[in-house]
């Protein structure tokens, strides 16, 4: 196996897919990443496309948007350092709800779903603590909105449905 670039070793070891993995184990889940640099405004991938990429953020910020270029485009939730973006799409291949654009120059970890799956044989604790990784982040963002969805109902019932 090939030794990676120490910018990318490092960006890997650095990230929550990394969490309890060896220096060898982060050496050779690197080897299985893209560092990919982003510019502002630029897309990385659209509304409605399917693809077998998951995106970590190193630097910079990321936006989810519906309807990008449109008069009716909508900013979702703007991800930042650490967070990651497709997680579940990446795992069962669903088109995307919505794109995936840089507000800000930065630099992007890629995994493709088919470098992660060949794993299963010859390193499944690597494998494991990856989808880990992705459970915990998925977990985070449901507790998030469960706890968003729980305040606007308190909002609304103190208020008697007056805004």
């Amino acid at each position: 196996m090939n030794t990676p670039a120490p910018a990318l070793y490092d960006a890997v070891k650095a990230s929550r897919l990394a969490e309890g993995l060896t220096a060898e184990q982060v050496g050779v889940l690197a080897g299985l990443l893209k560092l990919q640099s982003v510019q502002p405004k630029q897309v990385l991938a659209r509304e409605g496309d399917s693809d077998n990429l998951l995106y970590v953020i190193v630097q910079g910020s990321l936006a989810i948007v519906k309807h990008v270029a449109t008069p009716d485009e909508t900013t979702l939730v703007t991800l930042n350092a650490g967070d990651f973006a497709h997680e579940l799409g990446f795992l069962d291949g669903a088109p995307r709800y919505a794109s995936l654009l840089a507000v800000s120059a930065g630099q992007v970890l890629l995994l493709e779903r088919e470098k992660l799956e060949s794993l299963i044989d010859t390193h499944p604790r690597i494998l494991y603590s990856v989808m880990c990784a992705i459970v915990r982040t998925v977990h985070r963002a449901q507790t998030r909105l469960a706890m968003q969805a729980s305040e606007l109902t308190n909002y609304i019932v103190k208020q008697h449905g007056r805004y």
